[in-house]
């Protein structure tokens, strides 16, 4: 399981795809979030503004599975 480090309370879904390498703008987030191919804590997210915050679990279709961790 990969590692992203967070310097704040919470990221936004799709700042946490940019920040994870994943995705490289804010349009291809939208596609990935739509399809239900993100899953946050286990549940299939669909919201790109979803507050990630440490401890949660990113798991993307393709991709793997991401912790968040503070600093």
């Amino acid at each position: 399981m990969n590692e992203i480090t967070i310097k704040t309370e919470f990221i936004k879904l799709q700042q946490f795809l940019k920040l994870a390498g994943i995705i490289f703008q804010g349009s291809d987030a939208k596609i990935f979030i739509a399809d239900g191919l993100i899953k946050v804590n286990g549940e299939i997210c669909t919201q790109r503004g979803k507050k990630i915050r440490q401890n949660d679990i990113i798991e993307i279709k393709n991709f793997g599975k991401y912790k968040i961790v503070g600093e």
